[in-house]
């Protein structure tokens, strides 16, 4: 009789466990996979060491690379929610949030250091600048209402240029601007390493860089609010596998070289001798580096009143 009973309690007891695990208060299962847009551009060289390396593997995520062609494309298939995240750029985040929160910064992807600019303002082959006097309504290259313009007039006055002498001429496509820089038909372009030292190697002068004033540039990373609500265990296992393959480049950066080649666009001219140049580690923007975007954005036109800080720049998926 004993023995029938202690059958019973263990029937029972399996039953209770068996409808608690599956009933109103079992956890759902975190989704592991995300989709990353990427720009074809130096900034997102971890992306491509963290898949090498086998480590969002060993986070046990499943991260998709999604090349993309312009600034456009992406941010139509984050519009789309085709992607959750992206390598990106601090007016971007600000008009995308314009109304309602729709990404967010994690985490700080590029720089400028001392050593190593992210952007410069080039002179074409034979216009010799030696002074902003030189640049006085002189037409720069650059692609309008975006981080280029941006930093094209925050550039250009930090360096003693007057605001209302800047002139600009709309060239959008990276490769399109430094051609027609190459070519004499732009006396001046606004370009990202490696392309803006491909094109002084080439020929052509530097104007002025941010990395004689750092506090302008940056790319970013950013996720859609609704990835970073749903998957936030995800977010944090991607960026601990970034910033193990940041820290893998800056101990070694030209090892990285090659793979820098096959998934950007490193002209031909610099690719045996460009040096990659070290990732921040751990970094993200600052209130006044934000503010400073959202101000200018402002005074574009591009937005009605400002975003706060804290509508678009999380700090906790780094801690």
């Amino acid at each position: 009789m004993m023995f029938k009973y202690m059958q019973l309690y263990v029937l029972i007891l399996a039953s209770t466990l068996a409808l608690a695990s599956c009933g109103l208060g079992a956890q759902p299962v975190e989704d592991r996979t995300l989709k990353m847009g990427l720009l074809p551009i130096l900034d997102v060289l971890p992306f491509y060491i963290a898949q090498e390396k086998g480590y969002f593997e060993a986070e046990d995520i499943q991260v998709e690379l999604v090349p993309v062609k312009s600034a456009q494309e992406r941010d139509a298939l984050t519009q789309a929610g085709e992607i959750d995240g992206a390598l990106s750029d601090l007016q971007g985040v600000a008009i995308f949030n314009r109304e309602t929160p729709q990404l967010k910064v994690v985490a700080k992807a590029r720089k400028a250091y001392a050593d190593a600019p992210h952007f410069r303002i080039i002179a074409a082959p034979g216009f010799q600048v030696n002074g902003p006097g030189d640049m006085a309504n002189v037409p720069v290259g650059i692609s309008q209402n975006t981080t280029i313009e941006y930093l094209n007039e925050r550039l250009l006055t930090a360096w003693g240029l007057p605001a209302e002498q800047i002139a600009i001429e709309e060239v959008s496509a990276i490769p399109v601007r430094y051609e027609l820089l190459m070519e004499g038909q732009l006396k001046a372009a606004l370009l990202p390493d490696p392309m803006g030292q491909a094109a002084i190697a080439a020929g052509a002068n530097l104007v002025v860089d941010d990395a004689q004033f750092p506090e302008f540039s940056q790319s970013v990373l950013v996720f859609r609010t609704d990835t970073l609500e749903g998957k936030p265990e995800t977010v944090r296992a991607f960026l601990r596998a970034w910033n193990k393959a940041v820290s893998d480049l800056n101990q070694e950066p030209n090892a990285y070289r090659d793979l820098l080649i096959e998934n950007t666009r490193v002209p031909p001219n610099i690719q045996g001798s460009y040096n990659v140049p070290r990732f921040p580690e751990g970094e993200i923007t600052t209130e006044a580096e934000w503010n400073d975007v959202v101000d200018w954005a402002q005074g574009k036109g591009l937005l009605d009143e400002p975003v706060p800080y804290d509508r678009a720049v999380d700090s906790t998926f780094l801690e």
